[in-house]
Parts: C-alpha cells; structure tokens; sequence
C-alpha cells in the first residue's frame, strides 16, 4: 500500500494555482458548495493562526495511448477536500460559488485587523460589520495580484484614527501569509485501484465519510472535458435535482446559459412539471442504470477503469477505449433522462401496484429494473407488448427474494452477464425455477413475514397487491389501499397493542409484527380502542343490520365477508382472543403469502 501514494505539501497560494491552471481538477464529488459560511470563517481562521487543516487527496488519471503512438498525460483529481479548497477560493480568490440550490453566490469573511486577545479577527460579513470602519469587508482584495499593502494600511488608519500603524500592519501581514500556509496532500498513484483508493480515504478521512465508486464514476466525468465530462456530470446533477425539487428549473433556465444551449436541456426541461415521487434517482441510480445497460456490467469500478481507457486483456490505457466508453455512457444517460422511457418504467411499478414511495423497495432493485426495461425494449425476442409485464416480475421477484440488497454489484454484474448470453426469457425461466419453488411460497414466505419492519420486501409486495387489487382498507367499502398506503397512520394493530400488553404483557415484537398490521380507518381504529379482535369483529357483523355503521359502510355480510378475504383475516377471527394471538399470526402470515402469489402469478 505504501508504493501506492506519496505524502507533500503545497502552499495554499500553489494549491489555488494548480486548481487555476487546470492542473488539478476539482471534480465535485459532493458538487453543491455545502459548508455554511461559518465553517468557510473558522478555516480562514485556523490557517491564520497555522492550526492544521487535514489532508487533501489526489488521484492522478493515467496516461492513455493514442493514435501515432504518443500518450496523453492524465489528469490530476481532487478527491478529498473539495469543500476546503472551494472555501479557500470562494475566500481568498473572491469566486463565487454554488449553494445546495445551484446559485452562484460570493461568501465574503471580514477580517479586523484591531481584534484583541482570544477574539476571532474573522466574521462572516453582515450589513452591521459592513457599516463599520474598524472591519475590512472581504479578505479576498488583500490576494488579488494589484493589492497594494502602503495604500491600505493608510487608509485603514485614516478610517480608524487613533489605531496602532504597527499592529495594523503587522496583522496585514499575517493575514496575507495565509497564501504560503503549507498544505498536506496525499498523492495517489495512477496505478492504484479503486478499492485502495477507497481504503486509503476512509482511514485518513475523519469523518468516517466513504466514497462510493459512483463518487469515483463521477469525477472521472466531470474531469474529463476532452469528452464533454463536466456537463455531463452537471445534466445528471441537474435531472436528480429536478426530480425532487421540480421548481428548480426556474433557476437552472435563468441563470445557466450554457446548459440551456446544451443538448441535455430539454432531457430535463420535462421534470418542471413532474410530481411523481415514485422513483427519485440520485446520481449513483442513473451512472449504474446507464453502465448497465450500454455496457452489460454491473461494477461502476469497471465504469471508471474503462472511462480511463483500460484495456482489460492488454492491461494498459488507450484513447480510443476511452473515446467508445464516454460516448456510450453518454447514450446510456441520454435514454435514463428521456421522458418516454422514464415516465413508461414508472407507470410499469404503478400498474403493478407500486403506487407509492412508502412500497418501493431497494434503490437497488428499482435500477436493475429499469436498466432491464431499456434492455428489453430493444431486445427483438420480447414483443414490445410484453415488456412491462416481464419488468414487474422481475422486480417483484427481485424485491421477494432480496436478490439486489446489500452488496449487489456482482449480483448485478453476472445477471447481466447471463442475460446476454441466454438471452432474458431462458434466463427468467432458470431464475423463477430456483427461486420461487413452492417450498419458497408455503415456507419461506411466510417465514420472512415474521418482522417488525415495514420495509420489508414481502409486506411491500403485500401491499401492492391490496393496490393492485382495488381492495379496500378494513371494514369499509370504498375506502381504498391505494389511497392511504402514504399514510403510515392509517396502519393499525389488528390484535390492539393496547389489549395484548394488558392481557399477555405481550412484548414488542410481538405485537408489532407486522402479520398484525393492516390499513383500517382513524375513527374506526378510536371506535376499537382495546377490544378483544373477537369482540369488534363481532361488533362490525352486527354492524351491518343497524343503521349505526361506525365499523365502516359494509352493507351486507358478504361484502364482510369478502373485506376480510381481501384483507387476509383468517374466518375465526371473530371468536379469537389474547390466547389465540400466536395462531392467527401464523394464520394470517399464510393468507398474505398465499395472496402474495396470487398477486405475482397474475402479472
């Protein structure tokens, strides 16, 4: 590990200079400047007084062959400390910078050469330090090439009269040797991996911060301008962006001129206007979704590798390999941005009953699903008519089983690889086979309803086939699932918390498995309080011949009868109590599974 990096310092002046020159690029991994501006003071201040500061780390890009023979020497990446050396150039070199909304603003620290004691001589600027002589507004004129030191100090003392010329100018003077504070930089070889890049990050880094190798994947992207990288990078930031805060565009067409003359502009322009939160895919979604379906791989390590050019069987870089990768990257983004593609894989989980962020499983899951469903659109074996049906299998599977938590690069990677060479159909058949047995469905299943978390894949499932379904909720006609499941409110104790710790001291993950949860009505779940399941459930059939309907709007015992059925209450429960609790969960874990693979089969 040792020959894999080299410890040096450059001055703060030098480190400002490489990032000018374009020697050293900043890569935005953590692209929006996020420091407030009190932590932009308390840097300044610690270089001032010679506190230290941290690492920052570098990537050296490798060389590449190209055509002739010659070789095009690699970039240098800044991969730790982005936000430091963007304070220092928002504070020093006066340059605006990005706010968390995209806005170029200038963050200006005051500094007060009559400070006394343990006082800070910096403060963020305000109108109040503004107005007063004693401040200077903007540390960044003291760096800029004109600065003339006699003229400013006498005209600071003619400002402030009765003030020390000496300490005035000394404190000038100290000011201005924060420019050859010394820096340390851990260089990283070309030669290193990702991986022990990654290793050596995290274990100087002390904020226990972890790069992700989309992180890595990014700023390859963006430090790569020969290929268009920098606005790449910024159009998949701007369409993660819009997809949450769709307003934002008003910002991005106002004061972005060169993206909007961009071909990625109207690729986002749609998002204004979009509402739907089902799927908002940050930059890691759309890298991995773009790599695996250009490129049929599923480690973004091999993203950044082949963006370097790396020919794998040769072990060496050459340009034209990285000329082919950015261009297909650049495809692979163009058809995850485009609002047909997009809009049709959404409204795939809707139609499956995926009508909610609250039941979308793992980001995991939902990018493979995507990435299969701009797959399969090309894939002349499948009819266009099937498409969407094979991608909600799929995902529902996927969400079943688990297939894409965790660590799922290489899960990802050899579906990938195996759905190329046996083509998808053959592929799903094999998978299907293995995975979803009967033993699976009787057994495992239900085993896996045995939790208290909601975000478990079989309850989110659950779930979507209630939507899927039309049921409505408990005790209710026409109170649907689709309209609360946002709600987690709306979900209740079928065995009331409140009646099982009274009657059995029932623990909570007992009484809060969620075998025992279901969508039910406020005023109906208050009508219940800590009834014994057998006594409300008799209540609401009793319910239907009153004119008093306050279990809900059920009109005859059929339509109870096949409310409970919808909603997998087992028949005796109307005779169930506190004994009878461990039964009916068991009961219930059986005819939610058995709806579950209804629900699949049907797809």
């Amino acid at each position: 590990m040792k020959d894999c990096y080299s410890v040096t310092t450059y001055s703060v002046q030098s480190i400002l200079g490489l990032i000018e020159s374009g020697d050293i690029a900043i890569p935005e991994i953590q692209r929006p400047f996020v420091w407030d501006s009190t932590k932009v003071r308390d840097l300044i201040d610690s270089l001032y007084y010679g506190y230290p500061t941290g690492y920052l780390i570098t990537w050296k890009n490798p060389d590449v062959k190209i055509k002739g023979g010659g070789v095009a020497e690699g970039k240098t990446v800044l991969i730790d400390g982005q936000q430091r050396v963007t304070a220092l150039t928002a504070a020093l070199a006066g340059k605006a910078v990005l706010n968390e909304d995209y806005e170029s603003k200038r963050v200006k620290i005051a500094f007060n050469p009559l400070y006394e004691g343990e006082d800070t001589p910096f403060a963020v600027l305000t109108p109040v330090i503004d107005k007063d002589p004693r401040w200077i507004s903007d540390i960044a004129e003291f760096f800029a090439p004109d600065f003339d030191s006699w003229t400013f100090v006498n005209g600071y003392i003619e400002a402030n009269p009765g003030c020390d010329p000496k300490v005035v100018n000394s404190r000038i003077t100290d000011l201005k040797a924060i420019a050859t504070r010394q820096l340390g930089c851990i260089v990283v070889a070309a030669e290193c991996s990702i991986d022990e890049v990654t290793d050596i990050f995290i274990r100087i880094n002390s904020r226990g911060a972890v790069l992700s190798q989309a992180d890595f994947a990014m700023s390859k992207i963006a430090a790569d301008e020969a290929h268009g990288g920098n606005m790449l990078r910024k159009a998949i930031d701007y369409y993660c962006h819009l997809a949450v805060k769709p307003e934002f565009w008003t910002t991005i067409s106002q004061n972005d001129a060169e993206f909007m003359r961009s071909e990625y502009a109207d690729k986002c322009e749609w998002l204004k206007d979009d509402k739907d939160d089902i799927y908002d895919p940050d930059y890691n979604d759309v890298l991995r979704v773009a790599f695996m379906h250009m490129f049929g791989r599923g480690k973004l390590a091999d993203l950044v590798s082949l963006l370097s050019g790396r020919d794998f069987e040769a072990r060496d870089f050459k340009g034209e390999i990285a000329d082919a990768s950015f261009a297909k990257l650049h495809d692979g983004v163009i058809k995850f941005m485009r609002k047909s593609n997009f809009q049709d894989f959404t409204a795939a989980l809707r139609s499956a009953g995926f009508a909610s962020s609250s039941i979308i499983g793992s980001k995991g899951a939902v990018n493979f699903a995507y990435n299969l469903y701009l797959t399969l659109r090309e894939d002349d074996s499948v009819p266009s008519t099937d498409v969407k049906r094979w991608v909600q299998r799929w995902y529902v599977m996927s969400i079943l089983t688990g297939r894409y938590s965790g660590s799922s690069e290489s899960i990802m990677d050899r579906d990938m690889r195996r759905i190329s060479e046996q083509g998808f159909i053959p592929f799903y058949n094999e998978i299907v086979a293995s995975q979803l047995s009967d033993n699976f469905w009787e057994v495992a299943l239900p085993q896996s309803l045995v939790t208290t978390s909601v975000r478990t894949g079989a309850w989110m499932v659950y779930v979507a086939s209630q939507v899927r379904s039309a049921d409505n909720t408990l005790f209710t006609n026409g109170f649907k699932v689709a309209g609360v499941i946002g709600n987690v409110g709306d979900i209740h104790h079928i065995f009331p918390k409140a009646y099982l710790k009274k009657t059995i001291d029932a623990p909570q993950r007992l009484y809060n498995q969620i075998a025992n949860y279901t969508y039910l009505e406020k005023r109906i779940n208050i009508a219940i309080g800590e009834m014994r399941p057998g006594e409300y459930f008799t209540k609401a059939r009793e319910a239907i011949a009153a004119e008093d309907k306050y279990f809900g709007d059920i009109a005859t015992e059929a339509d109870l009868i096949a409310n409970l059925k919808a909603n997998c209450i087992p028949e005796g429960i109307f005779d169930m109590g506190a004994a009878d609790y461990e039964g009916f969960l068991a009961q219930r874990r059986i005819l939610m599974a058995r709806k579950i693979r209804g629900y699949y089969e049907s797809l």
